[in-house]
């Protein structure tokens, strides 16, 4: 029967397992299994969890974020609140009482972030697992649940009378009746049928898996099988391989190893030869140093200590020769400085009147690259403090050479060579300057030439230096991806190493016959090194590739670096740069030296322009020559230049002034000269023209006026000097374009001074206490604006030239011109002005005595139109038309102004009246005299502005 207690157990299985045996059916009333969702942020604070509360007890965190709220966010503990002892009771309407009594009834709005979900989102999901559970359960809910209970058990009691229950057995005497057999056998029959189900559902369950569990015995048969065939074929190979061992190695081996020793001992005859070699250095460096070959002795000493090093190691008769070659080696280095600095004295303090060549070319790029193999980069200090000694020689010896054809100069007497270019006239003292200035040039070219030397020296160790690394980085390459090479491969480029030795060996060919030994044997090597002797000591030329490119060799180690030979080939330039710097300030020296007493600002303008002319050759050839702009003598000569132009300015200030001071403002003449100075301006040449001889002068007598552009000017003397003294301004800065600036604001000075000085000598009429003029008539007003005319004129012209040399950053300072523009017009007005109020007071004078009365014209008006006509003979010859006129317009409206005034007082009006008629009389006749005037034929004369409008 199978209802024994070890056949009635379910298996346990989850309710909800997919591929267990019973599926626990869900109850109607709860929720639908859904998926876990996405946890999404509370809108409030929760109660702290496990993992939380324990967090909180280690405290609030002072790198948290801020927002974020805590417990300890709080400022009052909820239930403290509640519970408050001070309360007489307990209020139930806590927070509405707080924070309102809205507080309660609010709902909170729905988030518009958050879908709503329903039963429908979970459909596909339970129609998945629907199917699943299909299978099973048709034939499994034959069985009561409680078989399929994880916890069923039938030592438990009511499990037991669940499953069987007696008590429907057991008669109420004691027997059973033919009924409790029945049932008996209907139990017992439903649970075999409940055995049978679970059965035919495990048997049902073992069917679906039955594939792969006979597939998994069948492949085991298999691998069985082929373990024993892979065994067979193991042992065969074995024996095969010992018959082949046997047969085909035993021999070959023995012959390699028989090579191998036979290479042994070719090795060992090719390291004695290299040791025969190496013997014999010492001698050898003695010879080459003998013919001052540094450099090859430098590069047989490397190579040696290098095969000491590699392959001479250890071999006890050279124990001491290493410290032998390096105490040689620092012989070596101070054998060069000194004869580098022997080199360069008598290089540069041979004579100057040679060609400018390189001295001993070869020996000079023998020892640069001597010392540079050695690293005394410090050479060019060595240079620098000769180059300086040769300079200061230079000025020397042209002073002595200038002071011996210049016997006024007692050399017993004036030791000091600066007194002695003080005694020099300044054509002498010129003379020296310029001799300075080729000695010095010739002695840059010098510094050149010797200095590309050793910077193609330099440039060529820097290529080679370049070269190796390539190589060495190609060399690397392959040796990083394969094995080590053969013996004869681990030093290439030694045979490019040739240095014969004392006995006619050289070490090379040691090393190349020792490679050639290790592949074609002793009987070929020793054959070879007999040919050996017959290299040339031209190897040595290629010291830059085996210093830089052998491995074997230390030259690689020894050569500066790239940077180290980049920084000399910079301070090479800098040298050449400190030497155009250093014959500026030789020639500073030299300048100032005559500038000392003050006789460099007592030039002319021609001579200081020659000094700065030869000045700036001087400058720009060492610019062309050397590639940098020293600022030296061209500060020293602009610092006299600022003096000469103080001088310069004060001069011509002065001599304005005393000019000034005795103009009677009377027109002058205007010489033949004059004009053509001021034709020359006009055909846009604003300098000061060549002096022609006298005998060449045209035969033309001097003009009334000075014609400008088709206009005529009446001018003073000191106008037509004024000119002259502006030219000379503009030639200056011609000449001397660095003074340009500070010229420029002396000459704005100067025409301030000229305006200012006029000013006052005529409007403020101190021409009566200077010169004693007995009073400022109305021509000399007029005379002075037509010269401030004249001057304005030409103010643009001088602006225009001064901007044209000026840089783009320096033109703010030609404002000054605009300011001396607007103080000339506005002293030309006050001029009109001026000849305006003289009149003024002359009408309001005389027609203040005005009456109405015959006879006519009256002598009231008779004398204003003579007076009138006085102005007019005045003024027209120097004014120009248009000017006249406009004044005279002016004066008309003075004259109606105070006539319209008498007119009034006297009571007279515009009646036609006898009074009336009188002064129409007078009216006509003073519009007709002033229209009978020169140019003021056509102009307008209205008089009805003299009476007064009626009301």
């Amino acid at each position: 029967m199978a209802s024994g207690h070890g056949s009635s157990t379910a298996p346990h299985t989850g309710a909800g397992g997919r591929d267990g045996i019973y599926c626990k059916e869900r109850d109607a009333s709860s929720p639908p299994r859904q998926h876990p969702g996405r946890s999404l942020p509370d809108v409030c604070p929760k109660e702290p969890t496990a993992g939380e509360a324990r967090g909180l007890r280690e405290g609030p965190s002072v790198v948290s974020e801020h927002g974020r709220w805590t417990v300890y966010s709080s400022k009052v503990n909820l239930p403290a609140a509640l519970n408050d002892p001070r309360l007489a009771k307990r209020e139930s309407d806590f927070f509405t009482k707080s924070w309102g009594l809205d507080f309660a009834d609010t709902e909170v709005m729905p988030s518009f972030y958050l879908p709503n979900i329903s039963r429908e989102d979970f459909g596909p999901y339970l129609q998945e697992t629907a199917q699943v559970h299909k299978k099973s359960r048709a034939e499994l809910e034959q069985v009561p649940k409680i078989f399929m209970r994880p916890e069923f058990a039938l030592e438990d009691s009511a499990t037991f009378n669940a499953v069987l229950p007696w008590s429907h057995f057991n008669s109420a005497g004691g027997c059973k009746s033919s009924r409790d057999m029945a049932s008996s056998r209907l139990l017992q029959e439903k649970l075999s049928h409940y055995l049978d189900v679970v059965e035919v559902s495990i048997a049902r369950q073992i069917s679906l898996r039955s594939e792969a569990f006979f597939h998994a015995m069948s492949s085991q048969h298999e691998l069985q099988d082929r373990l024993r065939s892979t065994q067979g074929a193991v042992a065969v190979l074995r024996g095969r391989t010992a018959t082949m061992e046997r047969v085909m190695c035993r021999g070959p081996l023995s012959l390699l190893r028989t090579a191998l020793e036979r290479g042994n001992c070719a090795r060992l005859y090719d390291k004695l030869k290299l040791m025969a070699a190496v013997h014999q250095t010492q001698p050898t460096v003695q010879l080459l140093l003998a013919t001052s070959e540094f450099v090859g002795a430098l590069e047989l000493i490397a190579t040696t200590k290098e095969v000491l090093q590699q392959e001479l190691q250890g071999i006890h008769s050279f124990r001491h020769l290493g410290s032998q070659l390096c105490e040689l080696e620092k012989l070596i280095d101070k054998m060069m400085v000194e004869d580098f600095s022997m080199y360069t004295r008598s290089d540069l303090n041979r004579s100057l009147r040679e060609e400018p060549h390189v001295l001993e070319k070869e020996r000079l790029e023998s020892l640069v690259f001597g010392l540079l193999r050695q690293r005394k980069l410090d050479f060019l200090d060595i240079y620098n403090e000769e180059m300086i000694q040769a300079a200061k020689g230079i000025v020397t010896q042209c002073v002595v050479d200038s002071v011996v054809n210049i016997p006024d100069i007692d050399t017993d007497v004036v030791t000091k060579l600066a007194d002695q270019m003080r005694l020099m006239t300044f054509l002498q003292w010129f003379d020296l300057l310029q001799s300075v200035f080729s000695s010095f040039l010739l002695f840059l070219q010098r510094v050149k030439a010797t200095l590309s030397v050793i910077r193609n020296v330099v440039l060529e160790a820097l290529d080679s230096n370049q070269k190796s690394r390539l190589l060495a980085e190609q060399t690397t390459a392959p040796a990083a991806c394969h094995a080590s090479p053969p013996p004869h491969q681990s030093h290439p480029g030694e045979a490019e190493l040739a240095y014969l030795t004392h006995e006619g060996l050289f070490i090379s060919d040691a090393l190349s016959d020792a490679q050639r030994g290790e592949a074609v044997g002793p009987d070929r090597a020793s054959s070879d090194s007999a040919s050996g002797t017959t290299e040339s000591s031209s190897g040595r030329d290629q010291g830059f590739l085996a210093a830089g490119g052998c491995n074997v060799m230390s030259g690689e180690d020894m050569m500066p670096s790239e940077l180290e030979l980049g920084r000399v080939a910079n301070n090479i330039q800098e040298l050449l740069y400190a030497a155009s710097d250093l014959s500026h300030d030789r020639c500073v020296k030299v300048l100032m030296a005559r500038a000392k007493d003050g006789s460099l600002e007592r030039l002319s303008p021609g001579e200081f322009v020659g000094l700065s002319q030869a000045v700036e050759a001087f400058a720009r050839s060492t610019e062309d020559l050397c590639c940098r702009r020293s600022v030296s003598l061209r500060g020293a000569l602009q610092s006299q230049a600022n003096r000469f132009v103080h001088r310069f300015h004060e001069e011509r200030k002065t001599k304005l002034s005393l000019l000034l001071d005795n103009e009677r403002w009377k027109q002058a003449e205007v010489p033949v000269e004059f004009q053509h100075l001021v034709d020359s301006i006009a055909d846009g040449r604003i300098a000061l023209p060549e002096r022609k001889p006298p005998g060449n002068a045209e035969e033309r007598k001097p003009g009334d006026f000075l014609l400008v552009d088709g206009q005529k000017y009446a001018v003073v003397g000191t106008v037509l000097l004024l000119i002259r003294i502006f030219l000379e301004y503009c030639q200056c800065i011609n000449d001397i374009p660095s003074i340009t600036t500070d010229l420029l604001s002396r000459l704005a000075d100067l025409l301030k001074h000229f305006n200012s000085r006029s000013c006052q000598l005529v409007l403020g009429a101190g021409a009566l206490q200077v010169v004693g003029l007995k009073t400022i008539t109305t021509k000399n007003l007029a005379l002075a604006s037509r010269c401030l005319q004249l001057v304005v004129h030409y103010i643009p012209l001088i602006r225009t030239h001064f901007e044209t040399k000026l840089q783009p950053k320096q033109y703010s300072v030609l404002r000054h011109f605009d300011h001396i523009t607007k103080d000339y017009n506005d002293h030309i007005a006050e001029i009109s002005a001026k000849l305006v109020a003289i009149m003024d007071s002359l009408f309001e004078k005389v027609l203040s005595k005005y009456e109405v009365k015959a006879p006519m014209p009256s002598a009231c008006f008779r004398h204003v139109c003579k007076q009138v006509s006085k102005m007019h003979e005045a003024i027209s010859e120097l004014l120009p038309e248009q000017q006249t006129q406009t004044l005279f317009w002016r004066i008309n409206g003075s004259f109606k102004m105070h006539l319209k005034r008498q007119l009034a007082r006297l009571g007279v009006v515009n009646d036609g009246g006898p009074q009336h008629g009188l002064v129409m009389v007078d009216v006509a006749f003073y519009t007709e005299n002033l229209l009978s005037l020169r140019t003021l034929e056509n102009m307008d004369l209205s008089m009805v502005e003299i009476w007064e409008h009626k009301r």
